[in-house]
């Protein structure tokens, strides 16, 4: 659940200028789908959400949502297909598959390449500092009041915490990249760098990590959801019918509980609030 470089949307969208007016001609995707009796979805490994075994199977509490979305859409479960985070939307406009469901950030940028389902997952972002805070951290604009203070944030050019961290005045020679998680908490208890920025579901319990979470209010809320092609318009509005009913009757919630997903109740009371990608970025169709 993740965006990739920006510098990937330039060669989209011109991919994409190529693409839409030949699949405009096409089958739609929704009656194809039905036609040949199989759902073709991109995944990636990201335990419990999805875990895909060597083997080809996949489970977990995104891919059982999934499922279950598809089956009360009157569609047979997803046939998962394990791909590279940057091979996933190029793919999808060739019509490797069917849609992503690995779940994409939902951000301007990528809005004018694709559509978006309702957000299947939030993260309120936080500010992850050592325990008792020495430098008084109190935003990511104080880090760049300090030109000796580091900030870790996800591998990955222009990410939104990336963006948001140089448009708060942090310099790129401030900034540390992490590949991870566990690499983000690393580099801060081991004193690389005086902060983490990060969702802040993806930490609980940051004190018994010897980490302090600091709220910084203007960072942006990070949500995503599954990726459809631009023209697909009529099978990401059958999904989204299906999908909204499912957070809202608690069956999310079940989801989470049988795979242990941290802080699950928080996501499915975040995702609540919203019932389109339009919700959390205005200019998504």
């Amino acid at each position: 659940m993740r965006g990739t470089k920006l510098s990937l949307f330039v060669a989209l969208v011109t991919l994409t200028g190529y693409l839409v007016p030949i699949a405009a001609q096409a089958e739609d995707t929704l009656a194809a789908i039905r036609k040949a009796g199989k759902v073709t979805v991109a995944l990636a490994s990201i335990p419990p959400y999805m875990i895909v075994s060597p083997s080809g199977e996949a489970t977990g509490a995104s891919v059982d949502l999934q499922n279950m979305v598809l089956k009360n859409m009157g569609l047979p479960a997803l046939t998962p297909v394990l791909t590279d985070w940057s091979a996933m939307i190029p793919g999808l406009q060739v019509k490797q598959f069917d849609y992503i469901g690995a779940g994409w950030n939902i951000t301007e940028a990528f809005c004018k390449v694709v559509l978006f389902s309702a957000p299947t997952y939030v993260n309120p972002p936080g500010l992850f500092v050592s325990a008792g805070n020495p430098k008084k951290l109190t935003s990511v604009a104080d880090i760049a009041r300090q030109p000796d203070s580091k900030l870790a944030v996800a591998a990955g050019k222009n990410t939104p915490y990336e963006q948001y961290a140089l448009k708060q005045g942090v310099k790129p020679e401030q900034i540390i990249y992490v590949p991870d998680i566990q690499a983000g908490v690393a580099t801060v208890t081991g004193g690389r760098a005086d902060a983490y920025i990060t969702g802040q579901l993806g930490i609980p319990h940051p004190e018994q990590k010897g980490l302090e979470l600091v709220h910084d209010k203007g960072a942006p809320l990070v949500a995503g959801g599954m990726v459809f092609r631009k023209e697909d318009v009529a099978l990401r509005d059958a999904y989204n019918k299906e999908l909204n009913v499912l957070v809202r009757n608690g069956t999310l919630l079940k989801l989470y509980e049988k795979y242990q997903v941290s802080n699950g109740d928080a996501i499915v009371q975040g995702i609540s609030k919203f019932t389109k990608a339009a919700d959390v970025e205005p200019s998504c169709e």
